[in-house]
């Protein structure tokens, strides 16, 4: 695995062009799994694991790895599949970070990086059903890439609190949101619950919407009609990965068009960095915010509900 993520760092051009890479890898069997490289931090041969008691039989253990200790997660068992081999001293860790939190993925093999366009990346087939953990897949060289729905993954295995915190949100604001709405927009099927519930506990309605390419013929439709959408949302909260067309994109198309330019949107993502941070003002969004802190993500809402009056 010597180099194969020698050059992330200077990967970052890509994002912003509707663009992403992939870093390839094998669970049990044939079938090649794909993860954006954005949030991989290094990809190493399976260290010693030391096993943690009570804990869910997805973490195969946890590996002190630069001083820190982190969760390694058997990424096979974690989908429904058999877990991988008892013995993983031949098996690698992908070390990643999702919402701000460290953790390793065990894996059978790792292949290569692969550079790829998010339009080639597309939901999942319909009719797969709701129980799969998958939130899309790609071709390449002909084989099919599935793209595991991580965000489900770590709900199952910790799941994190989704209530807003008393005095986050007081009657009057809960009064003035009842007449307004906010449009997500997330591929995850778990990330656009969790926003859903919890924009309902401020007292909104919400429009929920699978990804970039979705979002963006939604509102080309409304203006068409006549309708203006920071009339008709209070904001839009979008996710950055996402099949067919990501939040940079999406943010930049709907900055581009006179008649959509003024929507309030709020980049809501698991990927972390001050990386996002120049990317926000690049493409001319109006917020960042990492997932998922319910009640960070209530008071963006209830600052837009003050703001609008």
């Amino acid at each position: 695995m010597a180099g194969v993520m020698d050059s992330v760092n200077q990967r970052t051009q890509l994002v912003g062009q509707n663009r992403l890479e992939l870093l390839l890898f094998r669970l049990n069997g044939s079938q090649l799994y794909g993860i954006n490289v954005f949030k991989v931090r290094e990809v190493l041969q399976c260290p010693n694991l030391t096993v943690m008691p009570k804990s869910s039989p997805v973490v195969r253990g946890v590996a002190n790895i630069r001083g820190a200790t982190i969760p390694i997660l058997d990424l096979a068992l974690a989908t429904g599949a058999r877990s991988l081999q008892q013995d993983i001293k031949n098996t690698f860790v992908i070390i990643t970070e999702y919402n701000t939190k460290i953790q390793g993925f065990l894996v059978h093999s790792v292949e290569r990086i692969v550079n790829m366009n998010w339009e080639e990346i597309h939901p999942p087939p319909k009719g797969t059903g709701r129980d799969h953990y998958l939130t899309a897949v790609t071709r390449v060289d002909n084989q099919l890439v599935e793209i595991i729905d991580v965000e489900k993954i770590l709900a199952e295995v910790a799941p994190t609190s989704e209530s807003i915190s008393h005095g986050v949100v007081d009657q009057e604001t809960q009064s003035k949101a009842v007449s307004l709405r906010v449009l997500t927009v997330d591929d995850s099927s778990v990330a656009r619950k969790q926003v859903t519930r919890c924009l309902q506990t401020v007292g909104v309605e919400v429009v929920a919407l699978n990804d970039g390419r979705q979002a963006l013929d939604y509102l080309r439709k409304l203006v068409d009609e006549g309708k203006r959408p920071e009339e008709e949302f209070l904001m839009m909260i979008s996710d950055i990965e996402m099949p067919e067309m990501d939040g940079y994109t999406l943010t930049a198309e709907i900055r581009s068009d006179p008649r959509m330019k003024d929507l309030h949107i709020t980049l809501h993502t698991s990927l972390s960095g001050v990386f996002n941070q120049a990317m926000v003002k690049k493409v001319g969004a109006d917020d960042f915010l990492a997932k998922f802190r319910p009640d960070d993500l209530a008071q963006r809402v209830v600052d837009r509900i003050k703001a609008a009056g």
